[in-house]
């Protein structure tokens, strides 16, 4: 009789430390952040995001004309189709809740800045310090007034941003007033 105690015994504790592994496991999992619910979504590039024949200051007059007219910001998003995480900001910037803020609230226009040689004076004329990485970001009222530019290379590393804080950016930014 007193191996079988011994032995159920060993089994009872042998269970019981595997339910607490088990739970501690899961406890632990549990308290992992979750990237995809957290971070910027990966993205495959699009080349297209930024055209190399569009003429940017056209598309900021026309923007900030649509931005009167509907009652929102400019948002200019400096950067290059080689840039993945200018296709990281931009995926972010009309998806979930960060997509209907942006929506509501703001008109995007994409400033290709080629490899760092393109549209500079524009980056200069909003403040973007290219040195800084890209994507930038200077928003705009829509009479023109910049209220806002990334001059210290924020949006840089889109891809490690986190969802809360873009969410944050976003409705410190957007038009109170409607």
């Amino acid at each position: 009789m007193t191996s079988q105690y011994f032995q159920s015994a060993s089994l009872q504790s042998f269970l019981l430390a595997a339910c607490v592994a088990a739970v501690s496991a899961a406890a632990s999992y549990a308290q992992t952040p979750k990237e995809p619910d957290n971070v910027l979504e990966p993205v495959s590039v699009k080349t297209d995001l930024y055209p190399a024949n569009a003429d940017a200051n056209k598309e900021i007059e026309d923007a900030l004309k649509k931005a009167a007219t509907d009652h929102k910001r400019l948002m200019l998003i400096f950067g290059g189709n080689w840039c993945y995480d200018c296709h990281v900001l931009d995926r972010a910037l009309h998806g979930g809740e960060a997509g209907k803020i942006v929506k509501d609230s703001f008109v995007l226009v994409h400033v290709d800045i080629g490899q760092a040689d393109k549209n500079l004076d524009l980056a200069k004329k909003y403040k973007i310090p290219l040195e800084k990485g890209v994507p930038a970001v200077a928003i705009l009222e829509s009479d023109g007034t910049q209220i806002y530019s990334s001059g210290e290379g924020e949006f840089e590393a889109a891809r490690r941003m986190m969802k809360k804080d873009l969410v944050a950016f976003l409705n410190h930014w957007k038009d109170a007033g409607r």
